[in-house]
């Protein structure tokens, strides 16, 4: 997730993002994720897309155990976690500012011998991407990382570089605005896209996405 400063804001519906953590139940684990939007903005909440697509794992529809994952855009680590609680092998990404309180998440929420299954690692869009075995990984996770227009296209040079032919990528996201939509139709150009989940309560879509075969010249 992307960092954006804190800014006060009465509004209801947002008075939990600002509790100093959150708690849930994923894979008969309970979990206590530490939050601080004050300081680090979004990319320090739990949001309910992240919560959906622990919801979505849950429902085994993808095979978790023994594969190797990665985390976009992880923000507090719940993504990351549920997975690894789930038999993933995971790399759990973010921009620098964010690792040091990811990285007590995942120590906070992991049981010993789960951690060492986990790695937390800096991942900026579009950057440095040579440290990351390219077509390396089974499957790639997002939850609301789709929502600022200026990261698509490096959102989408990570996509298709972390992806081979047989990885799969789960996006968990709300559709707010038309550049969402946008978004999606950018991914259908290198990905063949389709929706999986849909939670209605928290209007949250998860979309799985293949990469499609490149086409050779005649």
């Amino acid at each position: 997730m992307a960092l954006v400063p804190y800014v006060e804001n009465s509004i209801p519906a947002l008075s939990k993002l600002q509790n100093s953590s959150a708690q849930f139940r994923f894979a008969n684990h309970d979990l206590r994720l530490a939050q601080d939007w004050k300081n680090l903005g979004v990319a320090a909440v739990v949001w309910d897309a992240a919560v959906v697509m622990c919801m979505y794992l849950e429902l085994g529809k993808v095979e978790l155990h023994g594969k190797l994952a990665i985390e976009l855009g992880a923000g507090t680590g719940l993504v990351g976690i549920v997975a690894a609680l789930l038999g993933a092998e995971v790399t759990i990404t973010d921009r620098e500012p964010a690792l040091d309180f990811l990285s007590a998440n995942v120590k906070a929420n992991l049981p010993t011998d789960c951690q060492r299954s986990v790695v937390v690692s800096e991942l900026t869009w579009g950057k440095g991407l040579e440290r990351y075995p390219p077509s390396r990984f089974d499957l790639v996770l997002g939850a609301d990382i789709v929502y600022l227009e200026d990261t698509f296209v490096p959102l989408l040079q990570t996509l298709e570089h972390l992806c081979s032919d047989t990885t799969v990528v789960l996006l968990a996201c709300k559709i707010r605005y038309e550049r969402d939509r946008n978004f999606l139709s950018m991914l259908k150009l290198r990905f063949k896209v389709e929706e999986v989940y849909y939670e209605k309560q928290r209007d949250i879509h998860v979309y799985k996405a293949c990469k499609l075969p490149r086409r050779r010249d005649l």
